[in-house]
């Protein structure tokens, strides 16, 4: 995060502005709406600013700005049309200790005007940290889209009762699920609509229930959460907003960077290792804290890279669960295989090369390599092979072995989907070597089979990411 985000209360208190011209008027226009004060600087004014005149708080200078004139002011903006002036107003406001924001300048700016969402009282600002403006306002109509345009209302309506459920509610994570349960609950849509009487019958009857329920021992649950091979933008919907529900998140190393940072921030978070060989946590002691934590009564989050129930263990951890009658959830996630793959430009099937394709572990139960290579090794077929790296020549040797072609394609996917993402393509028999040398880390996916020919006229992220560079 480059910036801070943050939201002054200006109400009352004076804004400099330094501009007759249309970059000026809306410093002007934002800073009124925000109840502040504002002393404007020029010599003269477009006709833009009729729109503003006469505003009781607006206090028009015409004159430049001079040493003394920002003593009192909490900001400034420079919005004149010429950039010298600017820049001295720039000097001006260091000599006053005061914030400035000079237009379409990121390098002399203290901090910068975001893309608004006015939704009074609920306001959302969009930064790019001054990279791009354009794209932070076409990020804002995207989001103008999804709220409707009485939100406002929502937050007003619900403002009212917070003393009230706080009374009537003691325990802070009570009183969150509570706000949770109401918001997702037909209360919304009422105020929306105009119907406020009876939006406030039926918050009074949430109330009464969660009242009741309040002596009551609180429930916990359990969301399995598959956080897909590491690209945030491949978790679903579903996903997110159990993300931001949870009390609590379980994670390990294949969860990619990023994803962590869409949970709630207060979410108590516990790592959980899942190293090969290394597991910070036996499998058999996660699935007891998962139990212990959900008995207290908190929601708790299980993320696992990939998908849950595709060689993720999902199904072990959630047996004590369903024999303790905890509630849970599970939520697939983008497997590895088809994330990896996808990024790689490697199609699985292929008209031309692969009608089947088998999914295998290459990490067995007690560390053994045990896999049906009759079933392997058949004619127009991929294989996928999960946690493979670690014993990628054993395996490779063993298909050869077995009766693969030595020069059947093959690659391995390190870091799929992620920026640090690794392609390498051989044969089965040169592949091991060639990983070797390049010394990857993991998590890795090797994929055997003639698709692997494909790679080059496909491989549509690398290429993206080229470009970039």
């Amino acid at each position: 995060m480059d910036l801070l985000p943050v939201f002054f209360d200006v109400k009352g208190k004076w804004i400099a502005v330094i501009g007759g011209g249309g970059a000026a008027l809306r410093r002007v226009e934002a800073s009124l709406k925000s109840g502040a004060r504002v002393r404007l600087f020029a010599g003269v004014l477009s006709d833009e600013f009729k729109a503003v005149e006469g505003v009781e708080r607006l206090q028009v200078v015409t004159r430049e700005a001079r040493k003394g004139d920002l003593d009192d002011c909490a900001l400034l903006f420079c919005a004149a049309d010429d950039a010298e002036i600017n820049r001295q107003g720039r000097a001006l406001a260091t000599g006053a200790r005061v914030p400035c924001n000079v237009v379409d300048t990121p390098e002399l700016c203290d901090f910068t005007m975001p893309s608004i969402i006015d939704r009074s009282p609920v306001v959302i600002a969009v930064s790019t940290s001054g990279t791009s403006p354009i794209l932070g306002r076409m990020v804002k109509a995207r989001i103008e889209t999804m709220l409707p345009a009485a939100y406002g209302q929502i937050a007003n309506f619900l403002g009212r009762y917070r003393s009230k459920v706080a009374d009537t509610i003691s325990d802070g994570r009570g009183r969150r699920r509570f706000w949770e349960r109401v918001l997702e609950s037909t209360v919304v849509d009422l105020v929306l609509s105009g119907k406020k009487d009876q939006a406030a019958a039926e918050f009074e009857a949430e109330l009464g229930v969660a009242a009741i329920g309040a002596a009551s021992p609180r429930q916990g649950e359990v969301y399995l959460v598959g956080a897909g091979p590491g690209d945030p933008d491949l978790l679903t919907f579903k996903a997110l907003r159990l993300m931001q529900r949870a009390d609590v998140v379980l994670y390990d190393r294949l969860v990619g960077e990023g994803i962590l940072d869409q949970v709630r921030r207060d979410a108590e978070r516990i790592y959980v290792g899942k190293q090969p060989q290394d597991h910070t946590l036996p499998q058999d002691e996660i699935s007891r804290l998962m139990l212990r934590l959900a008995k207290e009564g908190k929601r708790v989050l299980r993320l696992k890279g990939g998908d849950p129930f595709m060689f993720g263990r999902g199904g072990e951890e959630i047996e004590l669960l369903a024999e303790a009658g905890i509630p849970f959830q599970v939520v697939p996630g983008v497997t590895a295989a088809l994330g990896c793959s996808a990024y790689a430009g490697i199609p699985l099937t292929h008209r031309d090369h692969a009608h089947t394709c088998v999914f295998v572990t290459g990490h067995g139960k007690d560390g053994k390599i045990d896999l049906d290579w009759n079933l392997l090794i058949q004619p127009r077929q991929t294989v996928a092979v999960y946690m493979g790296l670690a014993q990628l020549q054993a395996l490779t040797e063993t298909f050869v072995r077995k009766g693969a072609d030595p020069m059947l394609p093959a690659a391995v996917v390190d870091k799929g989907t992620r920026p640090g993402q690794t392609v390498i393509t051989s044969t089965v028999s040169g592949i091991a070597d060639k990983v070797a040398k390049a010394a990857l880390k993991g998590p890795a996916i090797l994929i055997v089979g003639t698709v692997v020919r494909l790679r080059e006229k496909l491989d549509w992220y690398y290429a993206e990411n080229a470009a970039k560079k």
